[in-house]
C-alpha cells in the first residue's frame, strides 16, 4: 500500500513538472513570432504627396518598447497613425497616445497629428497603404478616404 502511494505521489510530480515545463516553452515560441511581426512597410508614391512623414514615423514609433505595430498616412498637412499595442499595454492606452502624439508633434510641427490604437483605424489604415503602394490613386480619391478615417478617429476620441 505504501509503495502505490509513493508511486502514484512520484508520478504526479512528474506530469505537475512536465506541464510546467511545456508551458515555458509555449511562451517562448509566442514571444518569437511577435518580434517577427514588427516589421514595418514604408509606402513609396509617384504622387505628388510622399510618403516619406509617414515612413519616418513609423520608424521613429516602432522603436517604442510597448508598440508592436504601426500604419501611418500623411497627406500635405495631416498624418493619421495607428498604433497595435502589447496586450499587458493595453491598460496605459490613454498615455501611450499621448506621449507618441506629442513626440511626432514635436517631430513635425507643420502636420497635424492624429493617433489611434484602435484595430479598425489599423486596419484602415493597412488597406489605404496597400492602395497607395498598387494603385497610385489620384489626389481626390486619397484625400476622400484620408477624411474617412480621419473622421473615424474623430468618432473615437
Amino acid at each position: 500500500m505504501k509503495y502505490n502511494i509513493k508511486t502514484l505521489k512520484v508520478c504526479l510530480f512528474l506530469i505537475v513538472l512536465s506541464g510546467f515545463g511545456s508551458g515555458c516553452t509555449g511562451n517562448q515560441q509566442k514571444s518569437a513570432k511577435e518580434n517577427q511581426d514588427t516589421h514595418i512597410v514604408k509606402v513609396h508614391t509617384n504622387n505628388r504627396i510622399g510618403q516619406s512623414v509617414a515612413n519616418q514615423a513609423k520608424e521613429k514609433t516602432i522603436k517604442r518598447e510597448e508598440v508592436t505595430g504601426v500604419k501611418a498616412v500623411n497627406t500635405d498637412k495631416k498624418l493619421l497613425i495607428a498604433l497595435k499595442v502589447d496586450q499587458f499595454d493595453r491598460f496605459q492606452l490613454k498615455n501611450i497616445k499621448k506621449k507618441v502624439k506629442s513626440d511626432l508633434e514635436k517631430k513635425y510641427p507643420g502636420y497635424k497629428v492624429f493617433v489611434s490604437t484602435d484595430q479598425k483605424i489599423y486596419l484602415e489604415l493597412e488597406q489605404l497603404e496597400q492602395k497607395l503602394q498598387k494603385d497610385q490613386p489620384k489626389k481626390k480619391i486619397l484625400n476622400k478616404e484620408f477624411d474617412e478615417i480621419e473622421s473615424l478617429m474623430k468618432e473615437q476620441a
